[in-house]
């Protein structure tokens, strides 16, 4: 446990040096949710009824997903393991006394957990204090508040264990290209990163909830305004867990598959 814990604190401190990027990013991420928010108003005005959530739950929707967009992004992967794993050079990870997946699995949620310390505090702090509509809600209680960390760290851990599918595999395709766009471009929409599930039609909804791209994002950012409460909340929470313990499960095997015949590149 010491040597994972001493690569991620390497990785955590090797992230927080990129400051000029985290303003840079920062800027885009609050331009970018500040035209989402002005978009989604418009859209409340011309026909409030049409609109399934509060707008003050739908602005929390969207100043959340900014300020730890570094969770739920697919996107941000680690470039280093596609390298890594093409050019060859990951046979001398294979000769660390160290299961590669754990230490891939930490490697990541370090480079993630350094990106959203940098960004979120600035982002969430101007939210708080913009003029309504615009301004993100507190939550509702400190146990909301308190269940939206915890569902929080879950999807963190649900988008991590997803990436690290993609990383292994790579392992079998040899080129990273066309997994990285497909996943992108599905996991974006089907999270609720582009539009929030809840403004899809109900039996659509209904499905894409109980796939493991909800438990990223919309359920985190659903708990904390209390759209999602009850006996839904359990089953949301509950839900979280399930899918982690599958995609780690799923990426181990597929791991353990691809080091019995794996292929070295360059090497």
């Amino acid at each position: 446990m010491k040597k994972y814990l001493s690569f991620f604190t390497i990785r955590f401190l090797n992230g927080l040096q990129y400051r000029a990027a985290a303003v840079a990013g920062m800027a885009t991420q609050f331009a970018w949710g500040y035209m989402r928010i002005k978009m989604f108003l418009a859209f409340s005005k011309a026909n409030p009824a049409a609109m399934p959530m509060e707008f003050d739950q739908l602005a929390s929707y969207i100043w959340l997903q900014q300020a730890f967009l570094a969770f739920f992004a697919v996107w941000i992967l680690d470039n280093e393991i596609f390298e890594e794993i093409r050019s060859g050079n990951v046979a001398y990870e294979l000769c660390r006394p160290l299961d590669l997946y754990n230490l891939w699995f930490v490697k990541n949620l370090a480079m993630r957990l350094s990106r959203a310390v940098l960004r979120c505090f600035p982002i969430l702090f101007i939210a708080l204090v913009l003029p309504k509509p615009l301004s993100m809600s507190l939550p509702q209680s400190p146990a909301s508040l308190i269940l939206f960390l915890i569902s929080l760290a879950l999807g963190l851990f649900v988008s991590v264990a997803f990436c690290m599918v993609l990383y292994i595999t790579t392992f079998f395709t040899l080129s990273p290209a066309g997994v990285r766009v497909m996943a992108i471009s599905l996991v974006d929409f089907l999270s609720g990163g582009i539009i929030p599930l809840p403004m899809l039609p109900e039996k659509l909804l209904f499905f894409l909830e109980l796939l493991p791209f909800a438990s990223m994002t919309n359920t985190p950012l659903r708990v904390y305004s209390g759209h999602i409460a009850g006996t839904e909340l359990a089953f949301s929470l509950g839900l979280q867990l399930l899918w982690l313990t599958v995609l780690v499960l799923l990426g181990r095997f597929m791991m353990k598959r691809a080091l019995t015949r794996v292929v070295v590149q360059g090497g």
